[in-house]
């Protein structure tokens, strides 16, 4: 039987890169990618590309079949503005949570975090906490800055320096891609299967 696995922001550096080793594994796997824009740089048949306001949760659950089995919730980003913060951190976060519980979805994915500002991997530890509550079991990884894949921008130009720091404090030292999207997808499949037992 085909997987369906639903992203949410799933056209991102980390989305993309998910949605490939999770193809490279299961060829058979369909994938709902919803976004504000539609729009995603992978091109595979398995992919569905579905243009959302991802914070309305009426218009999002009809852009979804009546039956799924992962979600993953990719949006998120640093906001000091406690409002904004609650768009693209919060409401993202919740929505996933209530997708999954009404479409009995195996599992749920969250990317917290362990560096950046203060007050964003606070948000983040607090939704891990909200969404442990949750009925449908939840994989998470926690990555420090991510690099690789070819991502070029202002971030990875710290790579260097954080490799260095990285040898004093763990919470430094930057990560492959590949290894957080393998942490998240084995993740993810783990407490998916034994959900099934």
């Amino acid at each position: 039987m085909k997987k369906i696995i639903v992203l949410l922001g799933g056209n991102g550096y980390i989305g993309r890169e998910l949605t490939k080793a999770w193809h490279d594994r299961d060829k058979s796997a369909q994938f709902i990618v919803l976004s504000r824009s539609g729009n995603n740089q992978l091109k595979l048949p398995e992919i569905t590309n579905v243009a959302v306001d991802l914070t309305d949760h009426g218009a999002v659950d009809d852009a979804l079949p009546t039956k799924f089995d992962y979600i993953v919730d990719l949006i998120g980003r640093p906001e000091k503005d406690v409002i904004l913060s609650k768009k693209v951190n919060d409401q993202p976060a919740m929505l996933m949570k209530r997708l999954a519980e009404t479409h009995n979805a195996k599992a749920m994915g969250f990317i917290g975090g362990k560096l950046g500002p203060k007050y964003f991997l606070n948000t983040k530890k607090r939704l891990i906490g909200d969404l442990r509550q949750s009925t449908v079991p939840l994989a998470i990884v926690e990555p420090t800055l991510v690099y690789g894949a070819g991502r070029k921008d202002q971030m990875s130009r710290m790579v260097p320096l954080l490799r260095f720091f990285g040898i004093f404090n763990v919470n430094m030292k930057p990560v492959e891609i590949h290894h957080v999207v393998n942490e998240l997808l084995e993740g993810l499949l783990t407490v998916g299967e034994e959900e099934v037992k």
